[in-house]
């Protein structure tokens, strides 16, 4: 095999890429990350001894975080920017070094190769890359919980980059971050050790999350019932994707005026939601629908597309001269849009010149689809709900949250939809809300079928109303309220909102629309046994089963 890879849902034959990721990424890529992620852990080492020494360093944090997000599944399968961060990670581990030694502490005499492993050119780092991949650990349970850690962190980083643009930061955050990375090179530690550390990670996927929330709803507001245009206008557009709402606020404040329209694409869509947004009048509509589809999609829009965070497919020649990669995303050949610079925005003056010279989005759809249903909106609903639930019009609530994906399995989730009773709601975030988002599932009483409390990055809602409910209805345990999880899962974001929801002590949840590759027999023993996990099967035994908890 020429790379191996397990970390996303689709993975080749529910096992591994191999050859080629799914994904689309190439092996020398997989293998590039690869080394990074283990660069990521000799700086681990280091950053966790000169926190001992009082020595912390917000590059190091930094440059830990973005590059955690850069290997996420279809965030960025530039070579050339592995290679570069590659390089730079090594330049900061060595200065870690340097600043022990300056506060007065010792290099360890044996540490682990990732910390002193050093070389310059390209080729050194893929001749490298080849020997530090997945498979090196030979222990499977011991392999699983620490990928499992490692993509943990990976979703949380990509929580606490999205903090940090909007200037919020938890120092815990990061230090546990080190602490994870480092502890993948410990071969004392038991596969006890490691599950413990897993949790903890679900621990911080709770604070990074609420942090992330934080940011977001003092930034623009909290989320309030919306209804989004599905239809086109008239004026060339700009289709925005991902999930960076700073990236969307400077964009909308540059093309204020221009004749220019803002649509949303993908998990951009519940920026809609947020009222300080409602006052562009240029921010159109959402175009589209979950990531998979953008092959079409981006072509049919005509304008240009800018995509600001992971999400991204390797485009196709018919839009790739529209398309526009910022921050951690990218891939070779596409125009990219540098970062901020001494608080100064990012300038996304080409892309606003090119769409003034493009025609309108050719319409796919029409009509318009409601969200907004963020923790703060629902629990203002919390009386009307809790009568409901009372008086038996709402029999059960099930979270469908999580990711889309481009497996023909995942129409289960529509079918399912579609099957439940009419006096059950679904609580939804993130992308896998448009397996059912466009259904004309009805209300109760007024209250959506659907309740849509956004982004991925907005799962902490869901957990928010859980526990509210909890409160209200006098219970001891999250477990009592009348509330099911099948849950769809595709990237590393999900895995930490689901060791997050761990944390908190929810039990039977059932994911989707396969078990992760990367958990070994033994491992996914162990959450049966604590955790009462599940995978799925049809529709009609499903519910049955649902409905008769």
């Amino acid at each position: 095999m020429s790379m191996f890879c397990f970390q996303c849902q689709e993975t080749a034959k529910g096992s591994g890429c191999t050859i080629k990721g799914v994904c689309g990424k190439t092996d020398d890529v997989a293998n590039l990350q690869d080394l990074l992620i283990y660069v990521l852990k000799g700086i681990s080492i280091y950053a966790n001894q000169a926190g001992g020494l009082g020595v912390v360093r917000p590059d190091v944090n930094k440059f830990v975080m973005e590059s955690l997000f850069a290997t996420i599944t279809n965030a960025n399968f530039d070579k050339q920017v592995f290679i570069d961060r590659v390089r730079e990670g090594l330049k900061i581990r060595e200065g870690l070094k340097e600043d022990i030694v300056k506060a007065g502490g010792r290099i360890p005499e044996n540490p682990h190769d990732s910390a002193v492993w050093y070389a310059d050119t390209a080729a050194e780092f893929e001749v490298k890359a080849a020997q530090v991949g997945v498979l090196t650990t030979a222990n499977e349970d011991v392999r699983s919980l620490r990928e499992l850690l490692i993509y943990g962190l990976k979703g949380m980083a990509a929580y606490a980059e999205h903090a940090l643009t909007l200037g919020y930061n938890d120092d815990g955050i990061f230090r546990f971050m080190l602490k994870a990375l480092a502890a993948t090179t410990d071969d004392s530690l038991s596969a006890d050790d490691l599950v413990a550390l897993v949790l903890e990670a679900g621990k911080y996927g709770v604070d990074v999350m609420a942090l992330l929330d934080k940011a977001n709803t003092t930034t623009y507001g909290n989320p309030e019932l919306t209804k989004v245009e599905i239809g086109v206008r008239s004026n060339p557009g700009i289709l925005i994707s991902g999930h960076d709402l700073k990236d969307l606020e400077e964009l909308l404040q540059q093309t204020e005026g221009s004749g220019v329209d803002v649509y949303t694409h993908g998990e951009m869509l519940p920026a809609h939601y947020y009222p300080a947004f409602k006052k562009y009048a240029h921010f159109a509509g959402n175009y589209g629908n979950a990531w998979w589809k953008q092959d079409k999609e981006f072509a049919s829009f005509n304008g240009p597309i800018l995509l600001t965070t992971n999400c991204l497919t390797p485009p196709k020649d018919s839009y790739k001269d529209r398309l526009y990669t910022t921050g951690v995303v990218g891939f070779a050949g596409v125009k990219h849009i540098a970062d901020r610079k001494e608080g100064q925005p990012k300038d996304f003056s080409a892309i606003i010149e090119q769409a003034k010279k493009c025609p309108p989005p050719t319409e796919i759809e029409s009509g318009e689809i409601v969200g907004g249903f963020a923790h703060a909106q629902v629990l203002s609903l919390a009386d009307k709900v809790v009568e409901a639930v009372k008086s038996g019009a709402i029999k059960r609530f099930f979270v469908m949250a999580g990711c889309d994906g481009r497996m023909k399995s995942r129409e289960y989730y529509t079918h399912f939809a579609q099957a439940l009773p009419a006096d059950t709601v679904i609580l939804t975030a993130g992308c896998a809300k448009y397996k059912y988002n466009k259904l004309n599932l009805g209300d109760i009483g007024g209250i959506p079928r659907v309740l849509d409390a956004g982004q991925c990055n907005d799962s902490y809602s869901l957990a928010v109303i859980a526990l509210k409910l909890k409160e209200v209805f006098g219970l001891d345990d999250v477990n009592e309220l009348p509330i099911s999880y099948n849950i769809a899962w595709y990237e590393q974001k999900a895995v930490i909102v689901l060791l997050a929801l761990l944390y908190l002590g929810v039990k039977k949840i059932h994911l989707g629309p396969t078990l992760p590759a990367f958990l070994s027999p033994n491992v996914l023993k162990v959450l049966v046994e604590k955790f009462d996990i599940g995978g799925i099967s049809s529709v009609e035994d499903d519910l049955k089963m649902f409905m008769t908890v």
